[in-house]
């Protein structure tokens, strides 16, 4: 690569200066021994070769560049050495001095000064002390334009890749100067500032950042990390996380450059970096029973849309499950799944967990404050449950947010946008709380828009045997006794329990039957005794010599069957569901004859 070439403008106005000083001709020709500069017939021949192109050839300017020493010749027409054409009469040159051109310890090119007559032929004999020098010193200035012009490219090089750098950054950069004037961005800070370049350079930076800090950090030189910084501007609402830096030269703070993101973006990067995947779908939640199909079917058909879904049944039916796999086959599935309990955190706490809290909200706040769990969803779904368990005072929260789609954070008044879905979850009977004032209305038909009953396991029959293979699958393996397989007994008392704990429950007595076992086959002696030892038949009905009617007989005998139902299945809405269920008869006859025989003793318990 010429380097001469790279500043041949320059080198030609340098060696027409020297022709037009000396009045002699001026050559320059580069290591390649391409002419790239000259004067008189020289000009013509700019860009063409010189001594045939070769720098062996054995020609003046080949010398010169492979001894790295300067030459003169005073009789140029008269010395071989000089231009083998002198022996045929050809050469025209009188005289010529000539000199290497140094540029990191290498010769990259000649310079010389050529005599065509007999007057600038006494000129250069005369001077030649002077002029060695002379060709140096130009040697020198070219050397420095090379070194200054290697110096820009490298600065445009540099700053080429200081530019896509900075577009690359997935945050946003903005510096200011140090009056606050915006002087660089890049692309994604023209995104989330919805401003083109043009527009923001030269533009203060209040007129996007209301009072931003990045002033006071011009004022103390001391940056900040981290920041929460919200703006408005032209009808744009920007909910940042800002870090700013000073640029400090000789302890003079002489700009500020800022990085920024979305604050939902750094929910979703730390949702994304501190929960474990949730990703769950519906062919993962087994079962073939008519009841579970059913609602499963119902699950699909709304998972795509906005509406808020309330999801019962008893403990342990899967309605975890069933609000992950309603995100995970929604349009929001590329966003968080945030799940809260609302039973296992404490009531003192559930409000800023919930709803997040503002720079000092209590003693003990974070100073930058917190983001809430309804924020963490943002652009996703939230999943309420033990909904039943959350305070009346909280309802009232809770019901603005479903309405207005804001979160105001303890401590704050400001409301925050939030864009989400709320799934929730119950094995309470909330219409009941809503007739005791337990539980407010209102919310319940906002919650209530879409209801999903995940039936008990005690109605899914069928399904146990499939539940059985699929959990003795995953639990088997840490059995010495693999593979493994349950006796016809076991299995006979499996489909006849009632599963209060339900699927839960049926997980945890196969995980015991593995570790229990002893051999390859799970015997009746393997399983939980609760289950072994539930199976009992009911007591013989007890008829007194004064029961003589077939009426009476069967009165007690049914208020027998009665109780011997309430006590094993319980009191509650989804217990007396599950009698109705296996006597065959309706809820409102059942309530009846319960009501009958003046069995509501435990009725709330």
């Amino acid at each position: 690569m010429s380097l001469l070439k790279d500043i041949q403008q320059t080198v030609q106005q340098v060696a027409e200066a020297i022709s037009a000083v000396l009045q002699i001709e001026t050559e320059i020709v580069d290591d390649e021994m391409t002419i790239i500069a000259g004067t008189g017939k020289y000009k013509d021949m700019i860009n063409m070769k010189e001594e045939e192109g070769k720098v062996e050839a054995g020609y003046l300017y080949g010398r010169v560049i492979r001894t790295n020493q300067p030459y003169f010749v005073e009789d140029a027409r008269n010395d071989p050495s000089y231009d083998p054409s002198v022996l045929i009469g050809l050469a025209d040159e009188w005289a010529e001095i000539c000199a290497p051109i140094h540029y990191n310890g290498s010769v990259i090119g000649v310079i010389g000064l050529i005599a065509f007559d007999a007057k600038q032929h006494q000129s250069l004999v005369s001077n030649k002390l002077v002029l060695l020098p002379y060709l140096q010193r130009m040697s020198e200035l070219l050397t420095s334009k090379i070194a200054e012009q290697a110096a820009l490219n490298n600065w445009i090089k540099t700053t080429q890749k200081l530019e896509v750098l900075i577009g690359s950054i997935h945050e946003g950069i903005i510096a200011i100067d140090e009056n606050g004037i915006i002087t660089n961005c890049n692309q994604t800070a023209q995104q989330l500032v919805q401003k083109d370049k043009d527009e923001l350079i030269n533009m203060p930076i209040e007129k996007i950042w209301p009072q931003s800090p990045m002033l006071e950090v011009i004022q103390s030189g001391k940056g900040y990390i981290e920041q929460e910084e919200h703006y408005q501007c032209e009808h744009h609402d920007m909910h940042l996380i800002v870090t700013a830096r000073p640029i400090t030269i000789n302890a003079e703070v002489l700009g500020v450059v800022a990085t920024f993101r979305r604050m939902a973006d750094a929910r979703r990067l730390a949702y994304e970096l501190t929960s474990e995947p949730k990703d769950l779908y519906f062919p993962e939640i087994y079962g073939k029973s008519r009841g579970l199909s059913l609602v499963k079917k119902q699950a699909e058909q709304v998972a795509s849309g906005t509406s808020n879904i309330l999801i019962t049944g008893q403990s342990g039916t899967g309605k975890g499950m069933m609000a992950a796999a309603i995100h995970s086959a929604s349009n929001r599935r590329s966003g968080p799944f945030i799940i809260v309990n609302c039973g296992a955190i404490p009531e003192t706490l559930l409000e800023s967990e919930l709803f997040g809290y503002a720079s000092g909200a209590f003693t003990g706040a974070r100073r930058e404050g917190k983001a809430g769990k309804f924020e963490l969803a943002d652009g996703g779904t939230i999943f309420l449950d033990e909904i039943g368990d959350l305070p009346l005072h909280l309802q009232v929260k809770l019901l603005h947010v479903l309405q207005s789609k804001q979160v105001e954070r303890v401590g704050s008044n400001r409301l925050i946008n939030v864009n989400i879905r709320v799934i929730s979850a119950t094995n309470k009977d909330l219409e009941e709380m809503v007739r005791t004032k337990e539980f407010r209305e209102d919310l319940f038909f906002r919650l209530n828009v879409i209801p999903l009953h995940m039936p008990p396991l005690s109605e899914r029959a069928d399904d146990i045997p499939l539940l059985m293979v699929y959990f003795l699958s995953k639990y088997s393996q840490m059995s010495v006794h693999s593979p493994l397989d349950f006796s016809p007994e076991v299995k006979q008392v499996f489909i006849n329990y009632h599963w209060p704990g339900n699927v839960r429950e049926l997980e945890n007595a196969i995980e015991y039957a593995v570790n229990m076992t002893t051999s390859s086959l799970i015997d009746i002696e393997s399983i939980p005794p609760r289950i072994r030892n539930a199976s009992s038949p009911l007591p013989p009905v007890q008829i007194g010599l004064d029961q003589h009617s077939l009426k009476d007989m069967m009165q007690e005998h049914e208020k027998q069957i009665l109780m011997e139902m309430l006590k094993k299945y319980g009191h509650g809405l989804e217990a007396k569901r599950i009698i109705a269920s296996r006597l065959d008869i309706g809820l409102a006859t059942l309530y009846r004859k319960i009501e009958a025989y003046q069995l509501l003793t435990d009725e709330k318990s």
